[in-house]
């Protein structure tokens, strides 16, 4: 695992320890494992992904620790029908309640109002969020190499296959990258272009990182994306898939602020 001690990423994982506590009191594993199975069938993320070029997956956000508020009028339904008018690929929706003002329902909520595949983007520490993620409708979980153990990340892919759920392993450098590549290929791997210590972005962590990557492996890159050369940086350097958030969210209209991005992403 990465040094997280004294950092924000830090921080949060403390509180998601404690909030696991909670959430196990409130709902035993058998509960969980119940309520998965009537949730509404898994739509294919990563399917969803190699189908679009570029690739998008289009996030609903309130607020995050770095900028505080982005959203102040936030409707998650509204949101996620104008990323799939704008041609979005996939949704990735914030469901941590303390440091992104976000919540489980909001999942159910964005997908019950278009028909996207959905990331629930959250700290994940355990097999049990696993569950608990296709409980609340998620079609693909995040797991992040930085607060995970080599263990944890392949009890909680491993897990996640099991349910039929897609998985999205982020890394921030060479080293989170090979222990990324230790799992199974069929995780998608995603750079983050924000330092962990810092939350400064830089575009080049997914350039080099790329390099890195047998051919046929998919790479996301994710944070830092603000303006069409942005995008073509990455376009330049074969990288074709991106999670983009606070430039949709702080934009009056998310599915315009996605054209001015993107343009009209065209089918592959």
């Amino acid at each position: 695992m990465t040094n997280i001690k004294n950092t924000i990423l830090g921080t949060i994982i403390d509180r998601k320890v404690e909030e696991l506590t909670v959430r196990q009191q409130r709902h035993s594993l058998y509960d969980l494992e119940q309520l998965a199975q009537q949730a509404s069938p898994v739509r294919g993320f990563a399917h969803a992904l190699l189908h679009k070029k570029p690739g998008v997956i289009a996030e609903i956000k309130k607020a995050s620790p770095s900028k505080g508020i982005i959203r102040q009028n936030f409707n998650p339904a509204e949101i996620a029908q104008q990323y799939e008018h704008a041609g979005a690929a996939c949704l990735s929706v914030l469901t941590d309640i303390d440091f992104f003002q976000g919540a489980d329902e909001n999942v159910h909520i964005a997908r019950q109002h278009c028909h996207l595949p959905a990331l629930r983007k959250d700290f994940l520490i355990d097999p049990y969020n696993v569950v608990e993620s296709r409980a609340i409708d998620a079609d693909c979980i995040l797991l992040i190499v930085a607060c995970l153990s080599n263990q944890q990340l392949e009890e909680m892919s491993k897990t996640a296959f099991e349910y039929g759920l897609d998985v999205l392993v982020e890394v921030h450098n060479e080293i989170e990258l090979e222990r990324a590549l230790m799992l199974d290929e069929r995780c998608l791997l995603g750079v983050n272009n924000r330092d962990l210590k810092t939350f400064n972005v830089d575009l080049s962590h997914s350039i080099r990182l790329k390099n890195m990557l047998p051919q046929h492996r998919m790479l996301i890159t994710e944070s830092g994306i603000a303006t069409p050369q942005d995008v073509a940086l990455m376009q330049e350097h074969h990288i074709n898939h991106f999670l983009v958030g606070e430039s949709f969210m702080k934009h009056a209209a998310p599915d315009q602020a996605f054209f001015e991005l993107f343009g009209q992403p065209k089918s592959m």
